[in-house]
């Protein structure tokens, strides 16, 4: 039986590029959600008229709180599995084919668009960043992960209904690996391409200080939380 797959789009402030973002998604998954966090521009009137289905956040709470509003609808609304991509269109909505054949092919229940194989494309302050927290996240969570900080990725409903998120930042999509890895679940990379390797004019993450932060994340989800 076909699974049921939607489309989370965390965005903030994305005007300029959700609309193209919305539109190629839709050529190959029906249902696309558009998480508007805070934006203090039209991010989610351009959204909703690409075809996108909008839910608002009226300040910003950060990119894992939108995650976590976009997983609460997909579970409430009986969908067997989430993609999640960037709002600013680094994340190529061409490459969703292969996530869907990768969980066709091998079941697994986080499956992460990777880009190790364009970090020597990218600032020496980003690639060190990612590098970083890939081996840190791997180390914690028992699974061979590349790119750590990768949002282009599928989840299971299985793993969304039995992991608890804690986290509201970037920090989020670490702190998930670790639990999928620590809990039994299969986790798996697979290459894609880009439409821009670095995206430092339109993403908010900030190296040093989200970098630091997903360390300690990641140590508390491994150490201390359960």
């Amino acid at each position: 039986m076909t699974e049921r797959v939607i489309v989370l789009i965390p965005a903030l402030n994305a005007e300029p590029s959700i609309g193209d973002v919305v539109r190629s998604c839709r050529e190959f998954v029906e249902t696309v959600v558009v998480i508007d966090d805070g934006s203090s521009d039209r991010t989610g009137e351009v959204a909703r008229a690409a075809g996108a289905k909008v839910l608002r956040h009226e300040v910003n709470r950060g990119k894992g709180a939108a995650l976590k509003t976009g997983f609460t609808h997909a579970l409430e609304n009986g969908f067997d599995g989430v993609i999640t991509l960037d709002a600013d269109g680094q994340h190529l909505p061409t490459e969703i084919p292969k996530l869907l054949a990768a969980r066709a092919e091998s079941g697994a229940d986080l499956i992460i668009g990777g880009r190790a194989h364009l970090f020597d494309k990218m600032l020496p302050r980003r690639r060190r960043a990612n590098q970083f927290s890939a081996r840190t996240i791997a180390w914690a969570a028992g699974s061979a992960v590349t790119d750590s900080q990768s949002g282009f990725r599928f989840y299971s409903a299985k793993l969304l209904r039995a992991v608890t998120l804690r986290s509201d930042g970037f920090d989020l999509e670490s702190e998930v690996i670790v639990r999928a890895g620590r809990g039994g679940f299969r986790v798996t990379t697979i290459a894609i391409d880009l439409g821009f390797v670095d995206g430092l004019c339109t993403s908010h993450y900030k190296p040093l200080a989200d970098t630091l932060r997903i360390a300690w994340t990641v140590v508390k989800t491994r150490v201390f939380w359960t």
